[in-house]
């Protein structure tokens, strides 16, 4: 994958705006092989304006529910890892993928774990200390009904996957208009 320089993206998002060219045309004039790099940027530099195209030198931290939540969007309304991430304010949309992926592969526990090797600092350890105390902090009730929906969601996931599993291409024809975006420019 081609990395893009932020002056480069702006460039082409400002070109874009000014209406002469489509995304298909631009990426054309400018020696990309596809143009859906370019789409991305238009729609983020719309929700966040120049700084969603600055390259990040820190990954964001999400919490577990979070994550939940936007997984939980997404299977509710059908829409894209990209229209799901300007949705929730994420400036990468390949940051959900594997969100998804752990959560099929290992369920709602999956997504609480993080990557690498953990800092033994004195913050990471009070972290560790603070977790039972806000789980100890809710109810009963209220953990019963968190692991309701989990179990309600990933329940939800399984259905899908085995229903795109026994026959993909007809999921996907009577799932299709919901994948279509409609881009008010012509793409060509």
């Amino acid at each position: 994958m081609t990395k893009y320089s932020e002056k480069f993206k702006l460039m082409l998002v400002k070109e874009y705006q000014k209406g002469k060219l489509g995304y298909k045309l631009l990426a054309e004039k400018y020696g990309m092989k596809d143009s859906t790099p370019i789409k991305r940027w238009v729609k983020v530099y719309e929700k966040f304006g120049a700084e969603g195209l600055m390259s990040k030198n820190h990954k964001e931290t999400y919490s577990t529910q979070f994550k939940l939540d936007v997984l939980r969007y997404m299977e509710r309304t059908g829409s894209s890892e990209m229209d799901t991430a300007i949705q929730f304010g994420i400036t990468s949309h390949s940051t959900i993928g594997p969100w998804k992926k752990a959560y099929l592969e290992g369920g709602p526990e999956a997504l609480d774990k993080s990557k690498g090797r953990s800092s033994m600092s004195d913050e990471a350890k009070n972290k560790k200390r603070k977790k039972p105390l806000e789980e100890a902090e809710m109810t009963y009730e209220q953990k019963l009904e968190r692991e309701n929906e989990l179990l309600r969601l990933e329940v939800e996931y399984l259905k899908k996957l085995r229903a795109f599993q026994m026959d993909p291409e007809g999921y996907l024809e009577e799932h299709k208009q919901r994948y279509h975006s409609n881009s008010e420019k012509p793409s060509n």
